[in-house]
């Protein structure tokens, strides 16, 4: 198996422009923000057959180490659409028991469980507003807290998010 490293980003086709500036984010020198982006493995090209890219989707997934779905008013009916590629991927990252951190699109720091994927609902996950400082430091530290919550006698469920102060010592 390869050595999971990688962060794998979901979202509906519809806020991919969330996506690409996450990656400019990555790309500029004056913000602190970095990531290695699963994307970036085994690229299937949008004239790929569907069962084509849900297998480029699930290797790249396989080589995941964290992910983040990204959390807007289409998030939770293009999950629930089995049809859709954010339901498999979503299906995907509950079948390999992956970290999710939560970012809300809409600026929110609050858990939007309106919006969220049915079946990551009852998942240890965290939401984080959708700003680098607070994804950042969601991927630094959310990881390795939801490792410890695997062997934890009463391990926690469901969402949950950072307190206030946790913004504000990132000067969010």
């Amino acid at each position: 198996m390869a050595y999971r490293n990688k962060t794998y980003v979901a979202f509906a086709s519809e806020d991919i422009h969330f996506y690409r500036l996450m990656q400019a984010w990555r790309q500029n020198e004056h913000i602190d923000f970095d990531f290695l982006d699963a994307h970036d493995l085994n690229t299937a090209l949008d004239t790929s057959q569907p069962d084509t890219i849900r297998r480029r989707l699930r290797e790249r997934l396989v080589n995941t180490k964290q992910s983040i779905v990204l959390v807007s008013d289409t998030t939770k009916p293009k999950g629930a659409r089995s049809s859709s590629f954010l339901y498999y991927e979503i299906e995907t990252i509950v079948k390999l028991d992956l970290p999710v951190v939560f970012a809300n699109l809409n600026g929110s720091r609050d858990i939007e469980r309106s919006m969220l994927p049915t079946s990551l609902l009852d998942q240890y996950t965290v939401s984080v507003s959708f700003q680098p400082k607070i994804i950042k430091y969601a991927l630094d530290n959310y990881v390795e807290a939801f490792a410890q919550n695997k062997t934890a006698t009463s391990p926690k469920t469901g969402p949950h998010l950072y307190r206030a102060s946790v913004y504000k010592d990132l000067g969010l």
